[in-house]
């Protein structure tokens, strides 16, 4: 036989885009259209309802950037409906594209206030009853920028209403009533299934031929001057292909319906809300119509504002919950960088997040459910296993641009043991629309062939799509066993862990972070909500540890509300598009703003709090730890000398010598005498690098960085005062005023930096290069820290060049280390060099701020203000101690009296992270506490009353092996890095 296949193909290609879209509705009619344009924000439908609306003529240009315009569509049903179609509405706002979730988007109501479903580029019908003979909807529409373009990531305005300008954006070109003729859809349904399958068949296979060789006759049966009177014939020709199964070896695949909307990004907090309504209620209504689908939700946060500002839908959520198909999964408050938050703060987004699907719905998600995150801490098995959860789902890791991860389906071990159940959906896309790439893609890259053979798909159109559509589900229903492709099975995340754990006894173990190679830039950017995030965490410590201890010793009221609200607010800024920096300017002005307002209310809780603590008096007092008391006296100041080379700066524990540059030259202890900057080298230089990453300007940092650069050590004029030496620079358009301190009875030297930045793509370090031989460095995460490579080796460790640490990074060697903390930085690295000597130079760099132009064209201009501190003949404990001291400093108070601890713990490794009341208001007090230098630990917690072990959302658990109880206190074993949960409840309650 003649090889004419790409004949074939050519054919179907023209008859699938030029006869078959045509031939979808056998009769559209137009409705009678009103407009509104809402000013200014967004209004309850309510409001909308009772609005003066005018008459419009189609084709009708509207929407500002960021607005709204309500249509009122009006009409009446064809009087008859034919056999064989189906009568619905069909809109178009002015689509630019197929591409949904990133232009204008619309939600369709009954004027009884009733949500229909939202309107988008690949779900644009309506459905309507037939036997409601009059025709009468709004629409609210949309006008989203379109910011992402093409992927071009060019500096835009459109992210700011204040820049974004006005005039229309989008032209309605339709508001009809169509009849949809089903025999002509169920072709197109049944071809883009073939089709797709048949692309990804080998051309040697005898399927691929099968298939090509069925749609060739397809094409012959169907008259492409009359599609709908043939569509059946072509059907049938298409019959027998579809109904070959697949063979008992094929890969399977469990398919979860999906919307990943990101809680903030492009758009900001306000227009999410109006997403997850659109895309909820565009779920139940197609559970209506397929009690066969299912739908995952993975964001307490986004439920919770659908239940403040969509009662109604949040009702049909709770029943289709109750019914199975509506499924809460992930358990955490939204879907959070999980690099930088602390510790506290992600055992708050279980916490508040498995509360609150628990509360609204009864359910207990057992799924940690992160697909789009840019890199996961070695530290969130344990996390997730404290929060009662089992498992572990993302896909981001298949972005890495060196090197993939050898497995689908694993257990992760994090840094204190735990291991978790861990699946990367191979077929590496939270947004799949089923097609026969993405499925042939998953048989593919499934890593376990041979000993496993079931993956996960998440499908669904994402960030205001709409999720799934019916054409998905139709495609899933051909799937379902078609030869030459995967099983597809619609399903719930638990059904597919059930099944993948069964069939995969033994699974391999990954140990330690799961880094992402891509969007390093992440680390850095947006240096205003990082800071603020860290400064919001800390707070919120003091003000639940000290208004626990007043509550508990005092009798005062504890502010349980504004203690949530507050923790609400900064999980929420955690979001993965948030935190790290890559949203747009009106996300982070409101960041700001609410950061602005945390300050003021948890400021007030701690003094508040304090006040009750130590009464009326004139006693100077400080914050100490978990405890307030009068400060230690220091038996000597710090000394200032002049010599040839700079100034001294000499406390007795720590001689620091600064040079007239402004550079740290000399840094020694008295205890060894040695020095820890490396010879002929200068420390606290500030180096700047060009930065133009190949693409995602505000997510990534290219290895290519590295090769160009200049120190900034241009002196406008240095300055002398009490026990410090400061330094002012300036470049480009940017000054910087560098402080270096030493404080009496201080082994460490504190650094702080004053910076009015004005540079575009750029990248500023602080380097120090440190006189240590180190093969490794330790970097804190979330209870407890991890080790990494100053080699590269491996590619592994070359793609690692840009790393996350908290509040401290610590270079040693054995018998000596230097620990450097910070109070706002999370991007480092860490190189090594030999030098002529001999000797081994360690260099660490800290990331100060970036210059990304999108997809905030301003980020980061303006002033800011950057702490560090670095301690000579420092380890672990020491580390571990300035990065509290940084985040945590002692506050100054007058009072009557000290303060003795609420909570004592008796090993200086066991470090306490959350003293609070308990969520059941009992009056309870939780204890968090962990092991912080990766050493067993045997320890005693004295509190109130009798002691028991909870899990992070405060439920009984078994207490460890061997622990021991007496009133007011514990004793227990604690094993490296291990999280504890204690609550303490005092007799008779």
């Amino acid at each position: 036989m003649h090889d004419n296949r790409l004949i074939v193909e050519g054919r179907l290609e023209r008859f699938v885009q030029q006869f078959l879209p045509g031939a979808l509705y056998r009769e559209r009619r137009p409705l009678a259209v009103e407009a509104w344009n809402v000013p200014g924000e967004p209004v309850p439908a309510p409001v909308a309802f009772a609005a003066g609306y005018q008459p419009v003529t189609l084709p009708h240009s509207w929407g500002d950037p960021w607005g709204t315009t309500w249509f009122h569509v009006t009409g009446r049903v064809p009087e008859e409906i034919p056999p064989g179609t189906r009568l619905e509405l069909v809109v178009d706002l002015g689509f630019s594209g197929p591409r949904p979730g990133f232009q204008a988007e619309g939600l369709a109501y009954l004027p009884d206030g009733t949500l229909i479903k939202a309107v988008a580029p690949r779900s644009s019908h309506l459905p309507w009853d037939p036997a409601r003979p009059s025709i009468d909807l709004y629409v609210e529409a949309a006008a989203n920028p379109e910011l992402a373009g093409e992927n071009t990531y060019e500096p835009t305005p459109l992210g700011d209403r204040a820049t974004a300008g006005s005039g229309p954006l989008y032209t309605a070109r339709a508001f009809d009533v169509a009849l949809l003729d089903v025999g002509v859809w169920e072709l197109a349904q049944d071809i883009w299934t073939l089709d797709g399958l048949m692309r990804e068949l080998s051309p040697d296979s005898a399927r691929r031929w099968e298939i090509l060789r069925a749609l060739e006759r397809m094409l012959d049966a169907v008259d492409p001057a009359a599609v709908s009177a043939t569509a059946a014939a072509g059907r049938a020709a298409l019959a027998g292909v579809l109904a070959s199964p697949a063979a008992a070896s094929s890969h399977r695949i469990v398919a979860v319906g999906h919307a990943h909307i990101d809680s903030a990004w492009l758009w900001p907090v306000r227009e999410t809300i109006r997403k997850c309504a659109r895309t909820f209620a565009s779920a139940v209504t197609l559970m209506d119509e397929h009690p066969e689908y299912r739908f995952a939700c993975s964001s307490a946060q986004q439920l919770a504002w659908v239940k403040q500002y969509y009662p109604a839908l949040f009702e049909r959520i709770r029943k289709k919950v109750a019914a199975g198909q509506f499924i809460p999964v992930g358990g955490m408050w939204v879907e959070p960088d999980i690099n930088m938050p602390g510790g506290e703060s992600l055992a708050r987004q279980f916490l508040y997040g498995k509360q609150f699907f628990l509360k609204e719905f009864g359910v207990d998600t057992l799924e940690a459910w992160v697909p789009d995150t840019f890199g996961y801490s070695a530290a969130l098995p344990q996390i997730i296993a404290a929060s009662g959860s089992r498992w572990f789902l993302t896909q981001k890791i298949s972005w890495n641009q060196v090197n993939q991860i050898p497995h689908s389906t694993f257990l992760w071990e994090g840094i204190d043991g735990t291991r978790i159940f861990t699946h990367f959906p191979p077929a590496d896309t939270y947004i799949s629309e089923l097609s026969g790439a993405e499925l042939a893609h998953a048989a593919r890259s499934y890593k376990e062939k041979g000993v496993a053979g079931t993956s996960l798909v998440p499908f669904g159109w994402g960030d205001g799509g709409g999720g799934p559509t019916r054409e998905m589900l139709a495609a899933a229903e051909r799937l379902g066993s078609l030869e030459g492709s995967p099983v597809v099975t619609i399903d719930s995340p638990q059904a597919f862990f059930e099944r993948a754990e069964a069939e995969y006894e033994s699974p391999p173990v990954w140990s330690g972070e799961l880094y992402l190679e891509l969007h390093r830039g992440t680390l850095t950017s947006q240096h205003l909500t990082k800071q603020g995030n860290r400064r919001n965490e800390h707070l919120l410590r003091e003000a639940e540890l000290w208004a626990a201890t007043a509550a508990v010793r005092e009798g005062a009221a504890y502010p349980y509300d504004e203690l949530t609200g507050s923790w609400h607010t900064v999980l929420l800024q955690q979001f993965h598009d948030v935190l790290p920096g890559t949203s747009i300017a009106w996300v982070h002005d409101e960041v700001e703003q609410n950061d602005a307002r945390l300050r003021e209310s948890l400021g007030r809780v701690i003094d508040e709090s304090v006040r009750t603590l130590v009464g009326e008096g004139d006693l100077e007092l400080a914050t100490d730890g978990l405890g307030i008391r009068e400060p230690a006296a220091h038996p000597a100041d710090v000394s200032l000398t002049e010599e040839d080379a700079g100034f001294v700066l000499d406390n007795g524990l720590v001689r620091a010598v600064i040079d007239r540059r402004g550079h740290l030259v000399s840094l020694r202890d008295a205890a060894t005498g040695r020095e820890a900057i490396a010879p002929g080298a200068a420390g606290h230089r500030l180096v700047l690098h060009r930065d133009i990453p190949n693409e995602w300007d505000a997510w990534d940092i290219d290895e290519h960085y590295r090769r160009v650069s200049r120190d900034v050590d241009e002196v406008e004029s240095l300055e002398t005062g009490a026990g410090e030496v400061v330094v002012t620079r300036r470049f480009g358009d940017s000054t910087i005023r560098q402080t270096l301190r030493l404080r009496p009875g201080s082994a460490a030297l504190d650094l702080a930096c004053e910076v009015d930045w004005h540079e575009r793509h750029a990248l500023l370090k602080l380097v120090f290069p440190l006189d240590v031989h180190a093969d490794r460095f330790a970097a804190e995460t979330q209870f407890g820290h991890v080790y990494r490579p100053t080699h590269t080796n491996t590619s592994w460790d070359a793609a690692r060049f840009e790393v996350c640490a908290h509040r401290w990074i610590h270079v040693g060697e054995p018998g000596y280390g230097v620990a450097i903390a910070n109070e706002s930085t999370y991007g480092h690295d860490v190189v090594r060099h030999t030098r002529q000597d001999g000797g081994t130079t360690t260099t660490v760099g800290l990331s100060m701020l970036r210059g990304p132009m999108f997809p905030d064209p301003g980020s980061d201009l303006g002033r800011h203000t950057l702490a560090y501190s670095i301690r000579p003949n420092a380890g672990i404990r020491e580390a571990v101690a300035e990065g509290y001291r940084a985040n945590v400093p002692a506050r100054a108070v007058r009072g009557a009296r000290e303060v003795e601890p609420l909570v004592r713990v008796s090993h200086p490794a066991v470090m306490v992270e959350a003293v609070k009341l308990a969520e059941d208001r009992s009056g309870d007090v939780i204890v968090r506490l962990y092991e912080s230098e990766g050493t067993r630990a045997s320890v005693r917690v004295e509190c109130v009353g009798d002691a028991r072990f909870v899990d992070l959302i405060e439920r009984d658990v078994e207490p460890p092996a061997g622990a021991e109880f007496e009133p007011g206190a514990v004793s227990l074993t604690l094993r490296p890095f291990q999280l504890v949960t204690l609550r303490f409840t005092a007799a008779g309650r």
